[in-house]
C-alpha cells in the first residue's frame, strides 16, 4: 500500500531563514507585522533586526515553533494572546485567553473617566475631594481600566471587581508586576461591593447581541466577556439601574457599549435618575461611551 507524504515546507531539507519565514506567512495568510512580532519574539530580537537579517538561519525547532504560531493566528487567535501582552493607555499588559484583548476604543473611555476625575467642564474635581477620589470598575478583565487610571492618577483609591476567577488571577498579576495598587474583588457586579459609595464607577461590560454575526470571528475570545446573551443591553440594564445607591451624590457612571446602543444606553441612565447623561464617539467616530451624573439624594 502506498502512502503519500504530505509536502513539506518549500525549505525542506536546510535551515529556513527569515526570509522564508516570511515568505511562508504571506502564503497562510498572516499579516506581515504580525508574523514578523512573533517571529521577533521567538529569537528575543527587535523587529528591525529581522529586518536587518533576513538571510539568517533559523534552527529547525524554532522554525516549527514560529510554524504552529503562524497556524494558530492564521486561524483567528488574536495577536496578543500568541505574544502575551497587549499595550493599552501605555501599560504593557499581560493577557491570555481568559480575558477579552484590550481595544484602542476602550482608551477614550479612561481619557474620559480622568477628566471627570480633573473636573474638566464639570462642576467641581472628583479630585478635590478632601479624601482621594474613589473609582470602581466592574468587569475588570484584565484589569486595563482600572491599572490605567491608578497609573495616570495615583491618589485615587481603586478598586476592581470581576466574576471570573480566572481573569482575575490575571488582573491581579498585571496590578503586581506593574507595582500598582488596586483592590481586586470576586463577585457579580455590585454583589462585591455592598454598602459602598464611589465617586466614579466605569465599566467596559459585554454588550454584543448573542446572535450578532460578528462574534464568530471573535471566537477564540471568551464568549462571557463578550457578549450576556440574546440581548446585548443586559448587562448594560443592570449596571445602569443598580449604580445609584453605590455614587456619591456628585459621582459619575461611565459606560462603554456597542456603537449602535448609544441612544438605548443614554435613555437607561436617564431612567436611573441619572442627570448631565452625554455620549462620546470612538476613534472611529462611533458613539462609544456614555456617562450620567447622580444628583443631590
Amino acid at each position: 500500500m502506498n502512502h503519500e507524504r504530505a509536502p513539506g515546507p518549500p525549505w525542506s531539507g536546510q535551515a529556513p531563514t527569515v526570509s522564508d519565514l516570511m515568505a511562508q506567512a504571506r502564503r497562510t495568510g498572516v499579516d506581515r507585522l504580525d508574523a514578523q512580532l512573533l517571529l521577533a519574539r521567538l529569537l528575543q530580537q527587535p523587529r528591525a533586526w529581522l529586518i536587518a537579517h533576513d538571510d539568517h538561519a533559523l534552527e529547525p525547532a524554532l522554525a516549527q515553533d514560529f510554524m504552529a504560531q503562524l497556524a494558530e493566528r492564521a486561524r483567528g487567535v488574536p495577536l496578543a494572546y500568541l505574544l502575551g501582552e497587549r499595550e493599552f493607555h501605555g501599560l504593557m499588559l499581560r493577557v491570555t485567553p481568559d480575558v477579552l484583548v484590550p481595544r484602542p476604543d476602550t482608551e477614550v473611555l479612561v481619557d474620559w473617566a480622568l477628566e471627570l476625575l480633573a473636573g474638566h467642564d464639570h462642576d467641581l474635581p472628583l479630585a478635590d475631594h478632601r479624601t482621594p477620589p474613589t473609582v470602581a470598575d466592574l468587569g475588570t478583565g484584565s484589569g486595563a481600566i482600572a491599572l490605567a487610571l491608578k497609573h495616570a492618577w495615583p491618589t485615587a483609591l481603586v478598586c476592581a471587581v470581576e466574576r471570573s476567577p480566572a481573569a482575575l488571577a490575571v488582573a491581579h498579576a498585571n496590578g503586581q508586576r506593574l507595582g500598582l495598587p488596586v483592590q481586586w474583588l470576586q463577585g457579580d457586579w455590585f454583589v462585591p461591593l455592598a454598602g459602598r459609595r464611589f465617586d466614579l464607577i466605569v465599566s467596559n461590560p459585554p454588550y454584543i447581541d448573542g446572535a450578532d454575526a460578528h462574534l464568530a470571528a471573535l471566537h477564540a475570545e471568551p464568549i462571557a466577556a463578550l457578549t450576556p446573551g440574546p440581548d446585548g443591553l443586559a448587562a448594560l440594564r443592570v449596571l445602569a439601574r443598580d449604580a445609584p445607591p453605590h455614587l456619591q451624590s456628585g459621582g459619575w457612571l461611565l459606560l462603554e457599549h456597542g456603537h449602535d446602543q448609544g441612544a438605548a444606553v443614554r435613555s437607561l441612565l436617564h431612567a436611573a435618575g441619572l442627570e448631565r447623561v452625554q455620549t462620546r464617539r470612538d476613534l472611529g467616530g462611533q458613539e462609544r461611551c456614555t456617562a450620567g451624573r447622580h444628583g443631590p439624594a
